[in-house]
């Protein structure tokens, strides 16, 4: 319903509009939906909905801002009035170029909208091609990690609400940066949560992992369900972004015929053909099943791209030699060259963590590699660690190098978590700031209770709840602003590695599936991208690897040892990396 202060109401009884401190009768509509008699005056106004005859307002499920706090009333944004500057903006579009995932609250000192937009002349200099940024819809207290969110259409007002999103949407842009938004449309934070009170939002009883899941498939769900895909239209309508980040797709709930994200994906290219500008969804998923982003018209759900987690499980193990929890089935270069060579490792095989067989295999005739969004570190995988380490605290130099080079030569979409290019020393821990006291010490109880079942140290896991878990999580920007530091070291190779990528015509085709080759027991891996070699050498030995062609000029190498180009093949340093062009294929 498009009329002024309307609101989807069908379990209220009675309803009045408070606005700017004076109450307004409101009239059922059809369809459960509830307008005023009288609209109050245009301008900038607090409102809220007094329910059943209750003298306590709450906030619009469709706030787009609230200055008081999500208990709060909400105000009126007007999204025309800020004057665009992006009119010259081209995305384009999910195109295998580097997106920089950053949570705005840790991002910078500040943790302000604002504060971000003075960096972005370095994350476009580093080679960036768009910034994701970590849920910022409202959320009670004044940090959070963003998934405890309760009014989707609302920015916190502590990163500087709507206005500020703007302003960083058109800077970003202006730099040459598209911007991806995360959304959590499968559940809501504990606090503030008022949507059931106005309708069946959530179905009780049946609850994903983080408690009652929302209501896709239900009676009143297509409301629900308009609700969701009218908010995902408004962050690409009225703040400009150039893509959504579905958080965890696999919690939904949903049985019907037309699955929400097949919708989700229809509305999104509709307006993309309405603007003749690309716009994207990728989904975070642990199905590993491709039909998410196979096309609609052989039934997929026609998504553009989704997160492979196998990637980043195989880096890791392979990296760190960890192989607890879901890790135990990574622990080889063959898992490696697997998920190279077919994005999933799991497609189909047995996983012992799930302790049942998994996924299945992606169509490579139908799905490019750089519909897949791979990473070394990103915030799940730091920040749901018991200390929230970071790969620095863990690896050297040489092998957070090899990171490096098998993110961003591999033919997926690749993805770096803020700091990680400069080897941040500071962790990324998981911090809340629930105000009420019993919330607060359930989360942080929980969070113990949840490590003691990984056989983590549970005395290493800090309280969500105290301040100093937030600030410690900041970045430093001074590490990579030094000098002869593996900050420094770090940060040259990322620079690097996006110039080749975006330079070398091979590395940046994310459309053809690489060919592949290793060496279990030497602990070599050969990644063949058109006439470009990526060799990787994870052994503490030198090793000799042989070559589809004659060796070319070699375009970078990392290590110690000097690589050696000998008769077949190369010769390269224990735990190096080389990127070379072959001169006969």
């Amino acid at each position: 319903m498009d009329e002024p202060f309307a609101v989807w109401a069908p379990l209220a009884r009675e309803l009045q509009l408070l606005a700017g401190g004076r109450r307004h009768a409101m009239h059922q509509h059809d369809g459960g939906w509830w307008a005023p008699a009288v609209v109050p005056a245009a301008g900038e106004l607090d409102y809220g909905y007094l329910l059943d005859g209750e003298e306590t307002p709450l906030p619009d499920p469709r706030s787009r801002r609230q200055p008081d706090g999500v208990h709060g009333l909400s105000r009126t944004f007007d999204p025309g009035a800020h004057r665009w500057g992006d009119a010259g903006w081209v995305s384009p579009g999910l195109a295998g170029g580097a997106i920089y995932e950053l949570h705005v609250g840790t991002f910078t000192p500040e943790g302000t909208l604002d504060a971000a937009i003075a960096r972005l002349p370095y994350l476009a200099d580093l080679g960036i091609q768009h910034v994701e940024l970590l849920p910022v819809n409202a959320f009670n207290g004044p940090h959070n990690w963003g998934y405890d969110g309760v009014l989707w259409y609302a920015v916190q007002e502590t990163y500087g609400g709507p206005a500020a999103y703007q302003r960083f949407v058109d800077a970003a842009h202006q730099h040459g940066l598209g911007v991806i938004q995360d959304v959590v449309y499968n559940h809501l934070g504990p606090s503030g949560n008022y949507l059931p009170r106005f309708g069946p939002y959530l179905t009780a009883g049946n609850a994903n992992t983080w408690g009652d899941s929302v209501n896709l498939d239900g009676p009143d769900s297509d409301e629900v369900r308009a609700y969701i895909v009218d908010n995902a239209l408004m962050w690409m309508r009225e703040h400009h972004v150039d893509g959504l980040r579905l958080d965890a797709v696999h919690a939904f709930k949903d049985a019907r015929a037309v699955p929400l994200l097949e919708e989700l994906a229809a509305a999104t290219d509709a307006l993309a053909a309405e603007r003749g500008q690309p716009l994207f969804l990728i989904a975070e998923s642990d199905l590993n099943n491709d039909r998410l982003i196979q096309p609609r018209d052989v039934n997929g759900d026609g998504l553009s791209g989704q997160w492979s987690d196998d990637f980043h499980h195989a880096v890791h193990v392979n990296l760190t030699g960890e192989t607890a929890g879901y890790y135990a089935d990574f622990e080889s270069v063959g898992a490696l060259a697997k998920v190279l060579r077919g994005g999933f490792f799991h497609d189909g095989s047995y996983s012992s963590f799930r302790r049942r067989h998994h996924g299945r295999p992606i169509n490579q005739d139908r799905v490019a590699p750089g519909q897949l969004v791979v990473c070394t570190q990103n915030h799940d995988q730091i920040g749901n660690r018991a200390a929230g380490d970071r790969l620095t605290a863990t690896l050297d130099a040489g092998r957070l190098e090899l990171a490096a080079v098998l993110n961003l030569t591999a033919p997926f979409t690749p993805m770096l978590f803020m700091g990680e290019e400069f080897a941040a020393s500071t962790p990324w821990q998981f911090f809340t700031s629930h105000p009420e006291p019993e919330l607060g010490r359930a989360t942080a109880e929980g969070r113990l209770a949840e490590f003691a079942a990984m056989g983590w140290d549970p005395s290493v896991v800090p309280n969500p709840q105290d301040e100093s878990t937030f600030l410690d999580s900041k970045l430093d920007w001074s590490e990579a602003e030094g000098q002869g530091t593996v900050h420094v070291r770090l940060l040259g190779l990322y620079r690097r590695l996006l110039a080749l990528r975006a330079a070398e015509p091979d590395l940046a085709d994310t459309g053809t599936w690489p060919q592949v080759d290793f060496h279990e027991a030497e602990g070599w891996l050969l990644v063949r991208r058109g006439a470009v070699a990526v060799v990787v050498n994870l052994a503490g030995h030198g090793a000799t690897v042989p070559l589809p062609g004659e060796p070319g000029r070699i375009l970078l190498s990392t290590g110690a040892a000097a690589a050696e180009t000998v008769d077949g093949g190369i010769a390269v340093g224990p735990v190096s990396a080389v990127v070379l062009r072959l001169s006969e294929v």
